[in-house]
């Protein structure tokens, strides 16, 4: 049953992104796409001309250690996450936090939002993922 409730809140958390946009915020997602089915519930909620897909990386044994500071994660899963995050591989922008503050990835989004690409990284997604007839995932 945990399970199935944290997909439905993890729905509804995608929902409410949508519904957010589409009453005319400027809005910042920081989530984490762990599972195939998040990103394709994102891609089929959400108007990809209007998405900046940024890809926010970090080395494996940075994650390691920030897990561990932090405390509130179990070990671990970071390293299992790693791969599973990135595995769609298209963005729009890519930043390194172990490279970069907070505060410079915010810079670098910033300076990036004119020059945004067409097609964006959710339209190439989307024509990969997502077939014209698809519906929403509702399950």
């Amino acid at each position: 049953e945990l399970d199935a409730a944290l997909r439905r809140t993890r729905m509804g958390f995608h929902r409410s992104i949508a519904a957010m946009a589409e009453a005319g915020n400027d809005i910042v997602v920081d989530h984490v796409l762990s599972e195939p089915w998040r990103l394709l519930d994102c891609l089929t909620l959400l108007r990809p001309e209007d998405v900046l897909f940024v890809g926010v990386h970090c080395p494996l044994d940075e994650l390691a250690r920030r897990e561990l500071a932090r405390g509130d994660r179990p070990p671990g899963l970071a390293a299992h996450q790693y791969d599973l995050v990135h595995g769609h591989g298209d963005y729009d922008l890519e930043c390194d936090t172990s490279a970069a503050s907070p505060r410079e990835c915010a810079q670098q989004i910033k300076e990036f939002l004119p020059h945004r690409p067409s097609p964006t990284a959710f339209t190439r997604l989307r024509r990969h993922h997502l077939t014209d007839d698809r519906e929403p995932l509702t399950a």
